[in-house]
């Protein structure tokens, strides 16, 4: 892993308008995502997790440019993704790829897999029919896939198979950087393991960085090294991921820790039950936005909003507590 960044999120905002009436005036946004920043060393993975609608996936896709970004700057070497067009993106969309939750539901049913992995190379305009074959042949090998699936459809295979189909079309145009969206939650148990392994393999054969998104937060600590939290469109901490598991700063986190299953009678916890909902990201909290359900809140808490801490190298929190 290098200490150089490939990639850099700054302040990146990602609002969606409220609309009502007849003539579909807009009354508020939906702050999905409200000043996310961070950055990503080549080789690295950071895990991002949280609760659902804390707006981990809508980050994902918003530094990809595949939904629009209402603010922020996500550089890419010189490159600014957000302010790029044209031919420009269309060159940097070679080293940004994605692999998506759901396997079945990101492929064309009407396409074979040989189409379905070749279609980026064709897009690209990438080498001969017979080179672009070659590399769908060792893509497909390097995931597990054999030449008699190129001519077969995405409903002739199971789950797991279909998400080394999705891992070898992120895969095909060499990638330098790729999201890596829930990869496994829609797997059987059975078949989680051997996919994350072979993520493992494919980063360390590839030279490949990982956004990693998920729930599961053990297979998080097992991939990644760093971890950030959000909540509600927040970075709430952020740390190396054994720093993180071990020494939990914000409520939040410890909360979400709490939660995991362990065999371990030394690592085991109490179980931090959360009170109330998460509130509307039409109208957060203008404070801290973890106070209406914080077990350790304080008066300033509902008053200021929370300044930025690092309390040790490379460990930030979002926190009053942290000072």
């Amino acid at each position: 892993m290098s200490n150089k960044t490939l990639l850099s999120v700054q302040n990146l905002k990602v609002w969606f308008p409220v609309r009502r009436g007849f003539w579909q005036r807009t009354i508020g946004h939906v702050k999905a995502v409200d000043g996310v920043s961070f950055d990503i060393n080549e080789g690295e993975t950071l895990g991002l997790v949280g609760e659902s609608g804390c707006g981990k996936t809508t980050t994902g896709r918003a530094l990809l440019r595949l939904i629009p970004a209402s603010g922020g700057k996500v550089l890419f070497g010189e490159d600014n993704v957000l302010m790029t067009y044209n031919e420009r993106l269309k060159k940097l969309r070679r080293d940004l790829q994605i692999v998506f939750q759901d396997p079945y539901g990101s492929m064309n049913p009407r396409m074979t897999i040989r189409s379905i992995i070749e279609e980026g190379l064709i897009v690209q305009k990438i080498g001969t029919p017979k080179e672009r074959l070659e590399r769908v042949m060792e893509v497909m090998e390097k995931v597990g896939l054999d030449a008699t699936c190129l001519y077969r459809y995405p409903h002739e295979f199971s789950g797991g198979q279909r998400q080394r189909v999705c891992i070898a079309r992120a895969l095909v145009l060499k990638p330098k950087f790729v999201v890596l969206d829930e990869p496994i939650s829609a797997l059987d148990v059975s078949i989680q393991s051997q996919i994350i392994n072979l993520l493992v393999k494919l980063r360390e054969e590839n030279g490949l960085t990982y956004l990693f998104i998920s729930h599961d937060l053990s297979v998080v600590q097992y991939l990644s090294n760093r971890v950030s939290v959000m909540y509600l469109g927040k970075m709430v901490e952020s740390a190396p991921s054994e720093e993180l598991y071990r020494n939990p700063v914000h409520p939040y986190t410890q909360a979400l820790l709490s939660s995991m299953p362990t065999l371990d009678e030394s690592r085991r916890q109490k179980r931090i039950l959360l009170q109330g909902d998460v509130p509307s990201p039409m109208n957060p909290p203008k404070n801290c936005r973890f106070c209406t359900r914080c077990p350790m809140k304080l008066p300033i808490c509902t008053e200021v909003p929370p300044p930025l801490v690092e309390v040790s190298p490379g460990h930030k929190v979002l926190c009053h507590r942290a000072k």
